[in-house]
């Protein structure tokens, strides 16, 4: 079975669907509102769980009701929650999501999630023993990040890292990272260009061993040094993007710890990505892997398709 850690975030989403956002002082009535579990660490940890994978995470929450629900919902996933903090100091971390026409928007209140700490890493080792994948964010502070790095590749285990949101990273961190995903926002962000393989170009110079950039409904490119090359997507109805790209990581971290290629491993992760813009929610609108392979075989003779 394929093993997995993340260290990331969790947090507790209120999602509300809007025809569109306010201005700065207006007052607008939006549509349905619920809650959902999320955080970019959480989620990509139920999307690996749901496509068979064995999984632990590594983060903090807030000894509240929202952090008790979140670690829950964890465990029925049947992810390993030993590394998952409960912070007496910091209320669990939330998302304010807002979904305009499957499209979203969002505003995050970190909470217990800028606590994580080097010293959370170190004492969740044990769960980097026998990873095949681990997968970081930028939710969390960096020194978490740094110390993960290093813990992962100490414990022979692929690093992917999801660069959102964006902040500077520093340029130590880059060669410890096997597989880049940013989007293309990110990307640029990053690079300070709009053009992908201009940024790709200076990620990998930057040290990264490859660079899959995702955008959106258009699907994935994927950089290596004297590689370029783009991956469709199946087309879906959309209902909300939120989660989508968590869907694509989780995906192609499992995928990748199996043995598949990362050409290989990108096809599918774009189908899991476009399943979970079919649906509301972050966790609740992640895919199942028999759901995956299913798009996959119904997809198989369009263009830009791949058999399973």
């Amino acid at each position: 079975m394929a093993k997995v850690v993340v260290v990331g975030s969790l947090n507790m989403d209120l999602v509300m669907r809007t025809a569109r956002l306010p201005q700065m002082g207006e007052t607008w009535l939006g549509g349905a509102f619920s809650t959902a579990e999320g955080g970019k660490g959480a989620n990509q940890a139920v999307a690996c769980a749901r496509m068979g994978a064995s999984v632990a995470l590594v983060g903090r929450v807030g000894r509240d009701d929202f952090g008790r629900r979140l670690v829950e919902a964890l465990v029925v996933e049947g992810v390993d929650v030993g590394g998952v903090r409960f912070d007496d100091e910091h209320p669990t971390g939330v998302a304010s999501i807002y979904v305009v026409e499957g499209d979203n928007g969002i505003i995050v209140a970190s909470g217990a999630n800028a606590a994580v700490s080097a010293r959370d890493v170190r004492e969740a080792r044990s769960a980097f023993e026998g990873a095949h994948c681990a997968l970081f964010q930028l939710e969390t502070p960096l020194e978490a990040l740094g110390e993960g790095l290093r813990v992962a590749r100490e414990a022979g285990a692929m690093t992917l890292l999801n660069p959102a949101p964006w902040h500077a990273l520093p340029g130590d961190f880059f060669p410890f990272v096997d597989v880049f995903i940013p989007n293309g926002i990110e990307l640029g962000q990053f690079a300070g260009t709009a053009d992908l393989e201009a940024g790709a170009t200076k990620a990998l110079e930057a040290g990264v061993g490859a660079v899959v950039v995702t955008v959106g409904s258009e699907g994935a490119w994927l950089f290596r040094p004297g590689v370029k090359e783009h991956v469709a997507a199946p087309r879906v109805e959309a209902v909300d993007s939120t989660g989508a790209g968590d869907a694509f990581v989780g995906s192609l971290a499992v995928s990748l710890a199996e043995g598949l290629s990362l050409r290989e491993s990108i096809s599918f992760a774009v189908c899991a990505g476009a399943l979970a813009c079919t649906r509301l929610g972050a966790q609740p609108g992640l895919p199942r892997r028999k759901e995956v392979h299913a798009l996959r075989r119904g997809w198989a003779g369009g263009e830009g398709g791949m058999r399973s």
